[in-house]
């Protein structure tokens, strides 16, 4: 039991009330540089988004009152310089930036990093290698996560489309830093293995919507080259909205 002189606790509500105070407080008004990532405009016209660098994260609420006043078109990607203060949601312990203005900074480094790899990639022809797709489709291998909402969306649809295409799920993790290796590889196997299997006919790469870190592993240029070499044609359904 603790002893007589052991302070009474504090509620958590307590707790993200006085940090809210702190923050507020010590810090006041601040201006912050960072990439926009995730930004998500809900019905109520609030804005949400992340503000990132190198190293670290900030999560950033631009409520609608304010919005209405940002005449930059906040996109993934972008770098933005924003007034605001920083603050704690109680009700969930969130850390947040609450912005008041918004101003463009020029294009994030990973987005520019990304038209570079795009333009050098194109000049070498690695875009223009089409092939032809079969129509109809016998049978459709399709690299995505086994569990996504992706794969069943896929499914659905090809159900209502063209029920008689035989679809073989190649599970393969479609985030982080194992996916671009992961498909690759999958790739080369699907490549060696068609000779054994003519009645194969094409590759589908698919997973569902996300931030731009969330989808950078189909950026790869690595997996751009494999996709380039396939024998199989290839087809993308990458950041789609379930429907």
């Amino acid at each position: 039991m603790p002893g007589a002189d052991t302070p009474s606790p504090l509620s958590v509500s307590e707790v993200n009330r006085r940090a809210r105070q702190t923050l507020e407080r010590d810090f006041g008004e601040l201006w912050v540089e960072g990439e926009l990532s995730g930004v998500s405009r809900p019905g109520s016209g609030h804005v949400y988004f992340t503000l990132k660098d190198d190293r670290a994260q900030l999560r950033c609420a631009l409520f609608r009152n304010r919005a209405r006043f940002v005449a930059a078109p906040m996109r993934d990607g972008d770098l933005v310089k924003v007034r605001g203060r920083l603050s704690i949601f109680e009700p969930r312990g969130d850390y947040q930036l609450i912005v008041e203005a918004v101003q463009a900074a020029g294009v994030g480094e990973l987005l520019a990093a990304f038209e570079r790899l795009k333009t050098r990639l194109a000049a070498e022809g690695v875009f223009a290698n089409a092939r032809p797709l079969p129509y109809p489709p016998r049978h459709l291998l399709v690299l995505s996560s086994p569990t996504g909402a992706a794969i069943r969306d896929v499914l659905a649809v090809l159900a209502a489309r063209w029920p008689l295409a035989k679809v073989t799920l190649i599970p393969v993790p479609v985030q982080g830093r194992e996916a671009a290796p992961a498909l690759i590889s999958a790739l080369g196997l699907l490549n060696r293995q068609s000779a054994l299997d003519p009645g194969r006919d094409a590759i589908l790469i698919t997973r569902g919507g996300g931030s731009l870190e969330d989808l950078w592993a189909f950026n790869d240029e690595h997996l751009a080259r494999a996709i380039f070499h396939s024998r199989l044609p290839v087809m993308s359904a990458v950041g789609h909205e379930v429907d």
